[in-house]
């Protein structure tokens, strides 16, 4: 079987590798063509230009690089025609994904396809349900309450759980041990700090977050800051917490030994919205979520959204145990308090670590790991659209 995959995101890079190994593991024959990032040529794949080009995010940030996602789109969509893959399969990134599958299909129009992640259709523009439907056959949904939009819109749509529950967590010694590195005295809190992957986030979102930091740390003198990075965007960060308070420690983003003991050491974090939500759910980590886009998104997506919340493990939960600060609320008046709550609430925090349990509970965390139930799912729609039984259940 001859698949066509495309990431766009590390998200995306780390979602399509471990699915990679799952449908070797399940389908040793298969073979792999595409563009991914490292994850995901560690697994075997050549990309056919670099992942980097597709990461990006926001109207103001897309628009410089219209001209060259137009050739990427363009430049995928004739690699599939002159491969003839078996199946096409997309990761994420849906604006660029779905642009390449709409040329892919004008020339094959019976091109099987399945897509991983689906869109947040329950949180803005719902239409795009309905757009995807004839480009997508099936999708593969991270959270459990998507299926039944997809298949609303004709799609079929297996919930595979999400890999965040699959993380390793850090173990009592690696915590003490990275406290005692760190120097700190017992009982002094250690702060994550994430204010985004991207450079555009971080600039933007870096000094906010040091703002509130500098509310909140003279109620706590001896608290450390630890500042996880991505690659590409260690230097920008470097710079926007150089006068951060709580002498701040950027891990370097090739240890991800160090990102997962600090992830469940800290005894609060400060994140940007997205799925870092999760991964502090995953360790028990309480939070605070803020978050800003530049005025032009903001203006645009404000007016889309049709959710109180953002937050991943508020929707799950279906609680809104989580603070969150966005658009013009994302400010460090707003932002302190919260965190200090948090610090000095034992009832604040009892509130979220339930709804962390609850969330990671029901994304699956007691069942097979995702990337085999996605595997499972991908091979089951490929043996229907070739009107072979399903595969004998697990």
């Amino acid at each position: 079987m001859k698949v066509f995959i495309i990431a766009g995101e590390p998200s995306g890079d780390a979602l399509g590798a471990a699915l990679m190994g799952a449908l070797r593991m399940a389908a040793p024959e298969v073979r792999f063509d595409g563009v991914g990032g490292d994850a995901m040529i560690a697994e075997g794949l050549t990309s056919r230009f670099s992942m980097s080009d597709l990461s990006v995010m926001g109207l103001a940030e897309v628009l410089p690089k219209y001209r060259m996602l137009r050739a990427r789109i363009a430049q995928c969509a004739a690699a599939i025609a002159e491969t003839t893959p078996d199946l096409v399969l997309t990761i994420d990134s849906p604006d660029f994904c779905l642009r390449v599958l709409r040329l892919a299909r004008a020339a094959r129009p019976d091109l099987p396809t399945v897509h991983y992640v689906a869109p947040s259709v329950w949180a803005w523009r719902p239409g795009r349900a309905a757009k995807m439907a004839p480009l997508v056959d099936h999708v593969l949904a991270l959270l459990p309450f998507e299926p039944p939009y997809m298949q609303a819109a004709g799609m079929s749509c297996d919930f595979v759980g999400h890999p965040v529950t699959t993380q390793p967590q850090a173990s009592a010694d690696e915590i003490a041990a990275l406290r005692a590195r760190l120097n700190m005295a017992p009982g002094a809190p250690l702060i994550l700090a994430l204010p985004g992957s991207r450079k555009g986030e971080i600039t933007r979102l870096g000094p906010r977050f040091g703002a509130a930091l500098r509310l909140l740390i003279p109620d706590h003198p001896d608290a450390r800051v630890v500042v996880p990075t991505v690659s590409g965007s260690y230097d920008t960060a470097r710079a926007v917490t150089a006068d951060w308070p709580g002498a701040p420690i950027l891990l370097d983003p090739r240890d991800a030994e160090a990102k997962r003991t600090a992830f469940g050491a800290a005894d609060l974090a400060l994140a940007a919205s997205g799925t870092v939500s999760l991964e502090l759910a995953a360790s028990r980590t309480p939070m605070v979520i803020a978050y800003d886009f530049n005025a032009l998104s903001r203006f645009i997506l404000w007016r889309l959204v049709k959710l109180d919340t953002v937050t991943l493990v508020n929707l799950v939960s279906e609680t809104r145990a989580v603070p969150e600060f966005l658009g013009r609320d994302c400010h460090p008046v707003h932002i302190a308090p919260a965190l200090h709550q948090l610090l000095a609430d034992p009832a604040a925090r009892a509130q979220q670590l339930a709804a962390m349990d609850l969330t990671m509970a029901r994304l699956g965390a007691d069942g097979p790991p995702p990337a085999e139930r996605a595997a499972r799912s991908v091979l089951d729609f490929m043996r229907r659209k070739a009107g072979r039984p399903a595969l004998p259940p697990q």
